[in-house]
């Protein structure tokens, strides 16, 4: 009979095992934190800070709510970012957005008269350069700066990122005509350099955060930057909501109750409504249809502003409480 010669690699498995899970059996979460003082938690923490509202005591016109529609137009760049031979399928899907879900948005957005936001990875646009004149078609919406090529910053030195946000801001000028003022992570993250960069590049506003549902200042080392942050949210993005290989897909009726939710709660309060969505994913004919939707939805209400992002940031600057 064969025996199996593990008796070696089994004790060392079960000492590693042991000294993972610690005596009580349950794995140990590294927690570097605890052994902090306040001092370094405060120093960690004040990084970048939500500062002062940026919530005016009243929008243009009267308008009860001001909303901002924003398009990531990532396509394929996330997939070439993470690898040199990324999967033709997957790609295949992000090419989509170019092809198709580009031209419903922009129709349905220009149809319905609304200024809206693009943020455009500068390889989305090298790849796909006819973008441009889709998006520009109306004169009314507006470029961000949404990463070089999806890449990671997080995982970047300060260097490489400042070179990236640098290049892409260069490129979008150059094909666009106008230098954009405002400024998108990819993956909603800052690492920490992204605020330093960008206050270095002299953006108007950026929008990856998460501190509120109203416009605010950003803060660095407890310092007032000057710049507007425009408050994303996970519930108001597609993304992860209406991937139907994910683990957290959501039926775009029942999406649509959810933004419908989060208009009326901000209609109430009188404050901001953003939601950011993805042509590749938005663009398809269930989901293009819950947009529209919403849009009816919002008009039917009235007594709405509709802005980009930039005239957003403006306007609170100069009309903040």
């Amino acid at each position: 009979m064969f025996r199996k010669p593990f008796g070696k690699v089994s004790v060392a498995v079960t000492v590693s095992l042991l000294m993972f899970l610690g005596t009580s059996g349950v794995a140990q979460v590294a927690q570097p934190g605890v052994r902090l003082n306040t001092d370094e938690i405060e120093a960690i923490a004040n990084r970048v800070r939500a500062g002062r509202s940026l919530q005016p005591e009243r929008w243009p016109n009267g308008a009860r709510v001001a909303v901002l529609l924003s398009f990531d137009v990532d396509n394929d760049t996330i997939l070439l970012a993470r690898s040199d031979n990324p999967s033709i399928g997957a790609m295949s899907q992000g090419e989509y957005g170019a092809r198709v879900g580009l031209q419903r948005v922009v129709d349905l957005v220009d149809r319905h008269n609304i200024p809206a936001s693009f943020f455009i990875p500068a390889v989305s646009l090298i790849l796909q350069p006819d973008m441009v004149d889709v998006i520009q078609r109306s004169g009314q919406h507006e470029f961000g700066v949404h990463g070089w090529i999806h890449e990671l910053n997080t995982e970047l030195d300060g260097e490489t990122e400042r070179d990236l946000i640098g290049r892409a801001t260069d490129y979008l000028e150059n094909v666009t005509g106008r230098r954009p003022v405002g400024y998108r992570a990819p993956s909603w993250n800052f690492s920490p350099n992204t605020l330093r960069i960008i206050r270095g590049f002299g953006f108007l506003y950026d929008s990856s955060l998460m501190a509120d549902d109203r416009p605010y200042e950003l803060l660095q080392n407890g310092e007032a930057t000057g710049i507007v942050e425009l408050p994303v949210e996970w519930i108001l993005d597609d993304a992860p909501l209406l991937n139907p290989r994910g683990t957290s897909y959501t039926s775009p009726r029942e999406l649509l109750q959810v933004y419908i939710d989060e208009f009326d709660k901000a209609y109430e309060e009188g404050t901001m409504f953003l939601l950011t969505t993805h042509p590749h994913i938005i663009g398809h004919r269930s989901r293009i249809l819950i947009l529209e939707e919403l849009i009816s939805h919002i008009q039917s209400v009235g007594n709405v502003w509709f802005a980009t992002h930039e005239q957003m940031a403006r306007y609170v600057l100069e009309h903040a409480r």
